[in-house]
């Protein structure tokens, strides 16, 4: 076994070497801002440039989509910040104000929602299957001609559930209003193409694909009526204001395109992978259930939930023995309660405090996988014991 295995990687993922690599220049010979014309800052420019083309081709978007931030929860803040208030001001005439997402999106898009709630913009909150899937009828019930905005994601960070965003993106073109979708967990893990899906706005963040934290970006399609996200200076043609980080820029190009370049024969493995960890918790008597579509969801992510155990406990013994998954979303990792993912899909009580998820990367192997399953059923196994002999002492 080794001494320690990482399979937590929906939170963050190591930092590709190439990618590392690729960064250094920038951070001491290339340290030049972009923004000033001399010839000193002329490679930084090319440099942001040429990133932006290699990402806008991984996505097959133009380069002048693609706009750079800080990271997932920038771009989705800017999504529903910059196109939903667009409208406030005249909330009470015929313009479109209304949001709809859904409620088993992450806490970056349904805190932006609150806020323009706050400020007098309606949002509708739909519900999804017991499988994480917002159905089609539901979403077109609540269109109307107030909708401005629909900003549901790709594929879910908790349960992995990958939604039919290009038949939901076309229901809502077809009522005239825009569609943004949160790309965060699926970009790099699987293909993603802007245009077949027919989004008008897609989030990224560099550091779920192998590259570093702090950088993302926002596709917004050409066209697309949206507020400038951060004023200052002309940076990101005036949207985002702010000297570029460059180096970082570089490293996520790096690595997404790197991410690309095996992600047909990464997508079979990690689903092998998924596989076989099932198959060893199958061989105890552990009583549990999977999250999220068995079919269409992201690979190497698994979501259990197990009868009458205790997730929290789970994580803090597999951690003392080196091994490190997760019981929800890192962002929100510090609140004691059960998933609002959990909570949406309807997990019943009984198994929905044992909810755990490991979502496995390019490091983890098959030992892991079995290794991990092997752990969880002793850990199970041994409570239960113990639980009987509390009982009988």
């Amino acid at each position: 076994m080794k001494s320690e295995i990482y399979a937590d990687n929906a939170a963050t993922t190591k930092l590709d070497r190439k990618a590392f690599e690729a960064m250094i220049p920038w951070l001491f010979e290339n340290y030049g801002n972009p923004s000033v014309p001399y010839s000193f800052s002329r490679a930084e420019r090319r440099a942001i440039n040429d990133s932006r083309e290699a990402i806008a081709k991984c996505i097959n978007a133009d380069s002048d989509e693609i706009f750079f931030t800080s990271g997932g929860t920038e771009s989705n803040n800017w999504a529903i910040k910059g196109v939903a208030p667009l409208d406030i001001a005249n909330v009470n005439s015929t313009l479109r104000t209304t949001l709809i997402t859904s409620k088993i999106e992450h806490h970056a898009i349904l805190n932006s929602c609150y806020a323009v709630e706050r400020l007098g913009c309606p949002v509708v909150y739909l519900p999804v299957s017991k499988s994480g899937f917002v159905e089609m009828d539901t979403l077109g019930k609540q269109l109307s001609d107030t909708t401005k905005l629909v900003s549901i994601m790709l594929a879910n960070n908790e349960i992995g559930t990958i939604q039919p965003i290009k038949a939901l993106a076309e229901i809502v073109h077809n009522n005239g209003s825009y569609f943004h979708s949160d790309a965060v967990q699926a970009i790099g893990h699987i293909p993603v193409d802007v245009k077949d899906l027919g989004v008008d706005l897609l989030s990224a963040s560099a550091h779920k694909f192998y590259g570093p934290k702090g950088i993302g970006f926002l596709y917004i399609r050409e066209g697309t009526d949206i507020l400038p996200f951060v004023d200052g200076g002309s940076q990101e043609r005036g949207f985002r204001a702010g000297t570029e980080n460059v180096a970082s820029i570089v490293g996520m190009a790096i690595a997404l395109v790197n991410c690309l370049s095996r992600i047909r024969t990464e997508m079979i493995r990690l689903s092998s992978l998924t596989k076989r960890f099932l198959e060893e918790l199958d061989k105890s008597d552990i009583d549990y259930i999977v999250n999220g579509d068995l079919c269409n969801r992201l690979p190497g992510n698994i979501n259990i939930s197990i009868k009458n155990a205790n997730g929290e406990m789970l994580l803090h013994r597999l951690d003392l023995k080196g091994i490190y998954i997760a019981t929800a979303s890192a962002c929100n990792s510090s609140q004691k309660k059960t998933s609002h993912v959990i909570e949406a899909i309807k997990v019943p009580r009984d198994y929905s405090e044992g909810t755990i998820r490991l979502s496995l990367g390019k490091d983890n192997t098959l030992e892991d996988s079995i290794t991990i399953a092997h752990e969880i059923i002793d850990i199970t196994r041994n409570k239960r014991v113990n639980r009987q002999h509390n009982r009988y002492d």
